[in-house]
């Protein structure tokens, strides 16, 4: 193990590099961020987290090795202050840091959030001295601080769901002089005691936006989230509040994704043998493969998100060539697979599954494949609703 010379001088340096990288790309216009980032030591927050080794173990598993100041210091301190995220939990499973072990596979489940997303969230939010600011998802404290450094202490709420992630939080934001408001709460309602609030952030994705963030927050005030769900899509949305209690606003560009609210996560369903043994009927040709919203590019990580918004109960899987998708509320399930036509899909249940995202791509298509800035999300007392002037209003599901 290599022993750190002077661990604050080197944490500082690299932080003023970081500073240096965020601004030559364009992440730090607003002076006050920047000093933020100068300033907040984030080696404080991650005592500890994983990182994929470079190779998956003998069942295709990701190997992520814990890495600590006493395994490798420098590397632990180069992470710390790399553009990364770094994931610090699984499965919702506390790791040991004094005798951290390897781990294979896993659902992460609690993160420090890249930097530079962290401060494109809170600059997106269009945050500013004087603000009263809720963020869902302390997490590390990483973000809390950076907040904190901008706005005082005495303008932050930040809450989290796992009583542990916090009062690790907690310590590290106090150590470092940060008293922000914290509470273990779910952000699927806010944070009535300090309501109301001119800006909300969500370090997590919700299905559709909480009612509650809509009724903590001040007319004129604003709510950025990510939207998500079961088929994984995802879409950033700036609300601004009006004072009749509804919210709009557009969608944000970029592939940002999070972690689900925890009471908001995908269902189990079940091995997908048992859903395709109901597919009994004929098959056809699709007019559409999944690659549409599966390819690793801007339009498809779109598409998935408009898709889903029509589809909020689907979850799709993979198994060898052939692809499922299932919707455990309806029942309906559909499977496509390859041959030398393209995809043959099968389908059963009340819903057609593949038909009804054949439709969505088919509009998609016709409206000139419009991109997410073009799209208004309308939050209102009959529900929520994602509206395009060249396509059919899509309904989110209730929160």
């Amino acid at each position: 193990m290599t022993m750190p010379i002077d661990l604050e001088t080197d944490a500082a340096r690299l932080r003023g590099a970081m500073a240096e990288d965020f601004a030559a790309r364009g992440f730090l216009d607003d002076p006050g961020w920047r000093a933020a980032v100068e300033t907040v030591p984030r080696h404080r927050f991650v005592p500890g987290f994983y990182l994929p080794a470079d190779e998956c173990d003998g069942r295709g598993l990701t190997r992520w090795q814990p890495v600590t100041a006493r395994l490798d210091h420098g590397r632990w301190l180069a992470a710390a202050y790399s553009d990364a995220t770094l994931i610090t939990q699984f499965d919702g499973d506390e790791p040991d840091w004094e005798n951290p072990a390897e781990r294979y596979g896993g659902a992460p489940t609690s993160s420090s959030t890249l930097p530079s997303l962290v401060l494109r969230m809170w600059a997106d939010a269009e945050v500013r001295e004087g603000h009263r600011a809720l963020e869902i998802g302390t997490g590390t404290g990483y973000s809390t601080a950076l907040a904190c450094e901008r706005l005082g202490s005495g303008g932050v709420t930040s809450i989290e769901v796992d009583p542990h992630r916090l009062e690790q939080a907690a310590s590290a934001l106090h150590a470092c002089g940060y008293t922000p408001t914290l509470a273990v709460a779910d952000g699927l309602y806010g944070y009535w005691p300090e309501a109301p609030f001119d800006r909300i952030v969500a370090a997590c994705s919700f299905r559709a936006v909480p009612p509650a963030l809509v009724a903590q927050t001040r007319p004129g005030g604003k709510i950025l989230l990510t939207l998500s769900g079961w088929l994984y899509g995802y879409a950033r949305v700036l609300l601004t509040v009006a004072g009749d209690g509804t919210a709009e606003g557009r969608l944000l560009g970029g592939t940002v994704s999070f972690m689900s609210a925890r009471t908001h996560a995908a269902p189990a369903f079940g091995n997908p043998a048992h859903w395709a043994a109901e597919l009994t009927g004929r098959s056809r040709t699709g007019r559409h493969g999944p690659e549409r919203i599966t390819a690793a590019t801007e339009e498809a990580f779109h598409l998935r998100f408009l898709v889903q918004s029509a589809l909020p109960d689907a979850q799709l899987a993979m198994v060898g060539d052939v692809v499922h998708l299932v919707d455990v509320v309806s029942g309906s399930a559909a499977t496509l697979t390859p041959d030398d036509d393209g995809w043959q899909v099968r389908e059963a249940g009340p819903d057609g599954l593949w038909e009804r995202v054949e439709r969505v791509l088919d509009a998609y298509d016709t409206a000139g494949r419009p991109g997410p800035e073009t799209f208004t999300l309308c939050v209102h007392e009959d529900g929520q609703h994602l509206r395009h002037p060249q396509l059919s209003c899509l309904p989110l599901p209730s929160s």
